[in-house]
């Protein structure tokens, strides 16, 4: 999910829009109703974000220091002229990327992808040989071979690379993919999506990659011993 925040409400919705078209979850505030929202925002909440579009709005130089003590997920400031000044003063307000606006929503995606690879700590990078996925809208590449997915699995399946090695509760997932927002959806749709997913990875991989335990939620297996032809007698399929 992306978080919009621009005091303007055609700019929020263009955003939205552009998003929604690459099956993308966002949330627009205004800078105020933003900081409400900050404040009382718990660490699920948090962690569905995948990152923070700083628009037009009168006190965003004091915005990415709130959000940093909250969240680590990027921010990126969005510039609507280029002004040297107001770009040093956001990046050392501390946000990752400075763009000049209008800009695509994929590259966005493109952009945030780069600044999660390069600031997540050694300690929690878990790459693989066999499953790579891109984050920025192209399909993932399973053992080297392009595999075409519906946009809700494509993002549940980004979101297991990226968490690779930890559980993911249904909630969570459904956080992150439908938003914290969407009372549209039960969250036990995420297990419909997941079984869509596993079928296919299964038909690529010749093994389930995905696995599941109740109150815990879905975990991403260590693809490259499973590459290896390690087994585990107690997985679930």
């Amino acid at each position: 999910m992306f978080v919009v925040i621009d005091d303007r409400k055609g700019v929020i919705q263009g955003y939205a829009a552009g998003f929604d078209r690459e099956g993308i979850v966002s949330i627009g505030f205004s800078s105020t109703d933003f900081r409400d929202w900050l404040e009382g925002a718990v660490g699920n909440d948090l962690g569905a974000i995948g990152a923070f579009l700083l628009g037009d709005c009168a006190d965003r130089i004091s915005l990415p220091p709130s959000i940093r003590n909250r969240c680590r997920a990027p921010i990126i400031a969005l510039n609507g002229l280029k002004h040297l000044k107001s770009t040093i003063e956001l990046f050392e307000a501390g946000v990752d990327d400075v763009v000049n606006a209008p800009v695509h929503v994929r590259e966005i995606l493109a952009r945030t992808a780069v600044i999660r690879r390069r600031t997540i700590g050694p300690a929690e990078q878990t790459p693989t040989s066999v499953i790579r996925v891109f984050l920025d809208g192209r399909d993932p590449e399973i053992g080297g071979r392009t595999l075409e997915l519906p946009r809700r699995e494509l993002r549940i399946l980004e979101h297991l690379v990226s968490h690779q090695g930890k559980w993911l509760t249904k909630n969570q997932m459904f956080n992150a993919i439908y938003g914290l927002f969407d009372a549209s959806f039960d969250e036990n749709v995420i297990e419909s999506h997941v079984s869509k997913l596993r079928k296919k990875l299964r038909g690529h991989l010749g093994y389930d990659p995905i696995e599941s335990k109740r109150y815990m939620g879905y975990r991403l297996d260590d693809l490259k011993s499973r590459a290896n032809g390690e087994s585990d007698p107690s997985r679930h399929s």
